[in-house]
């Protein structure tokens, strides 16, 4: 089913087992149309307001003409982020369970003149308190001041992740691509695939998706702005740790 066969099929049937049985299958799924126009157009002047009050903080990643491309600790830096989950909330809960709540928020952008890519990896970070114990949790970093460390696959397994598009994106401005059911124990080699979409879209994704970013073409003057939630099912974590931020997504944003 394409992605565009996709929206049509939520739109006229509702989108909860369409919507688990591609998360299942592929380890991601693009929901259509999650903010409208003017939400979309809010959201970026609420970013660049947060970034330019904090234009000192090593959470933002700039370029040498003073471009935001990435941003760190946006739950510290713009805190009713959140809010922009509410259309989505009912779906998350239901699929991570009651108990779950957002423990990180990352920006991203491909500034016109500007671009970047990343090679083919899975997301294994998680930041936390403090770094503790090693064993299931391994490989300890600091991240913009913020303790991360790897998580065991079986916590990752049960995270989810949404992207929400304040951009067009498509193969000019360096899109997102995926390898469907790599999050998966599976032998199953099926070939890559482009995410394009349209601003206002919400993209889910499993943390063990394979997935990798291109970088935007010659010549292409438009933004790819994406702002990265990481959920979690519960607010407690094994072996000593605890998460370094948790806002409950049953609660108010």
């Amino acid at each position: 089913m394409s992605l565009e066969v996709l929206g049509d099929h939520f739109r006229n049937h509702g989108m909860n087992d369409t919507f688990d049985s591609r998360l299942h299958e592929d380890g991601f799924c693009l929901i259509p149309a999650v903010l409208a126009e003017p939400q979309v157009r809010e959201a970026i002047a609420r970013c660049e307001a947060a970034f330019h009050e904090h234009a000192d903080d090593p959470a933002l990643l700039k370029g040498e003409d003073g471009a935001v491309s990435g941003a760190r600790n946006v739950l510290q830096l713009f805190p009713e982020v959140v809010n922009l989950l509410d259309p989505v909330r009912p779906h998350l809960l239901q699929h991570l369970g009651t108990a779950a709540g957002v423990v990180r928020v990352l920006y991203f952008d491909k500034p016109p003149g500007r671009g970047w890519a990343l090679p083919w990896h899975k997301d294994f970070n998680i930041a936390v308190r403090a770094h503790g114990k090693i064993g299931r949790f391994r490989k300890p970093t600091t991240k913009a001041g913020v303790p991360h460390v790897e998580a065991p696959d079986e916590l990752l397994e049960r995270m989810l992740t949404v992207r929400i598009h304040l951009d067009d994106m498509a193969e000019d401005n360096g899109p997102l691509r995926v390898i469907p059911g790599s999050h998966a124990n599976s032998t199953e080699d099926r070939p890559p695939r482009s995410i394009h979409c349209l601003a206002g879209d919400a993209l889910f994704m499993k943390p063990l998706l394979t997935h990798s970013s291109a970088n935007s073409r010659p010549g292409c003057d438009r933004h790819r702005r994406i702002l990265h939630f990481e959920c979690a099912p519960e607010p407690t974590l094994p072996d000593g740790y605890t998460w370094f931020e948790f806002v409950p997504l049953h609660g108010p944003g």
